[in-house]
């Protein structure tokens, strides 16, 4: 047995009939002639072997196998809808899946914020987020190709990579709440020349532990450096048992709960000592979703700006 072939024009054309009960008024709602809709029903019979619709010169009824036929057909007819919809969609942006690989707890606010506007603006676009402890590998992950948007601090930006900076920020000292700056409003990184502190791991592209090094040399002194930390949440932890004091982030200090660890911004903080959270994205990845997701995290530096 042949397979049968039915084309979605012929669906249509079946269903303008059976709901008008009229030829000449399910051409017209076609915007088309009698005669060619007639072959077009006369061929869907064909191919379906078997008569859809009584007609003679008064009337059209539908037969038992015409009335079977309306939930399919208005389920093919519903199923291209949503297709030819879902492509519309993706074409403007308004659906895709956009992975996010972000480093860091400072990023973590942003994150979230994020993730709720893009929620409640693009509920079509899926968001896949990577947490790294270090912006080094978010870059590396975007430059191969295995994310498509990296948020972070680099120092050096590839240049198949474009970034716009997408939140403020500024450097602060973590202390116990036992230290004697702790009640300081601002202090320089040289009234701390004789404490102990507590590293991020100084790998390549690892901003704090350089920020750290460069402030220190500016000021005449190498920092005592007692415990390296694998990330930021254990370096708070090092800084509340007293082990240290920690050079952060002030949002950083916007996302920690420990009442033993107080955050006093650093006067130190010139431009040549930059940690602005970066968005990047490869430079010519024209997903529309990507583009929307940027939209989005561009708007929400705007509202923070404003």
């Amino acid at each position: 047995m042949g397979s049968t072939i039915v084309d979605v024009g012929q669906l249509r054309a079946f269903l303008a009939v059976a709901e008008e009960l009229h030829f000449g008024r399910a051409a017209e709602r076609l915007h088309m002639a009698q005669p060619p809709l007639s072959r077009i029903i006369k061929q869907l019979e064909a191919e379906l072997g078997t008569r859809l619709l009584d007609r003679n010169t008064r009337s059209v009824k539908l037969t038992s196998s015409g009335q079977a036929l309306l939930a399919p057909a208005n389920e093919v007819l519903e199923a291209l809808r949503r297709a030819e919809e879902a492509v519309r969609s993706a074409d403007n942006g308004e659906a895709g899946l956009v992975r996010i690989a972000f480093a860091g707890v400072s990023t973590h606010q942003l994150v979230a914020r994020l993730a709720r506007q893009v929620r409640s603006h693009r509920p079509g676009i899926q968001l896949e987020l990577s947490s790294q402890n270090f912006a080094l590998p978010a870059m590396k992950k975007l430059v191969q190709g295995e994310t498509d948007i990296a948020l972070g601090r680099w120092d050096v930006i590839p240049t198949e990579v474009s970034s716009r900076v997408v939140m403020q920020d500024s450097l602060v000292v973590a202390l116990p709440d036992t230290h004697h700056l702790a009640g300081a409003r601002r202090l320089s990184i040289a009234q701390l020349a004789g404490d102990s502190f507590i590293s991020l791991t100084p790998h390549e592209g690892a901003v704090l532990p350089d920020r750290l090094r460069r402030l220190a040399h500016a000021n005449g002194f190498i920092p005592d450096v007692v415990q390296v930390a694998p990330d930021t949440q254990t370096a708070l932890a090092l800084v509340s048992a007293e082990v240290g004091c920690h050079l952060t982030l002030a949002s950083v200090a916007a996302n920690a709960t420990d009442p033993h660890v107080v955050f006093v911004p650093l006067e130190d903080a010139t431009a040549d000592v930059d940690v602005y959270l970066r968005a990047a994205w490869r430079r010519h990845d024209n997903n529309p979703a990507l583009k929307a997701v940027l939209d989005e995290v561009i708007s929400l530096d705007e509202a923070a700006s404003a």
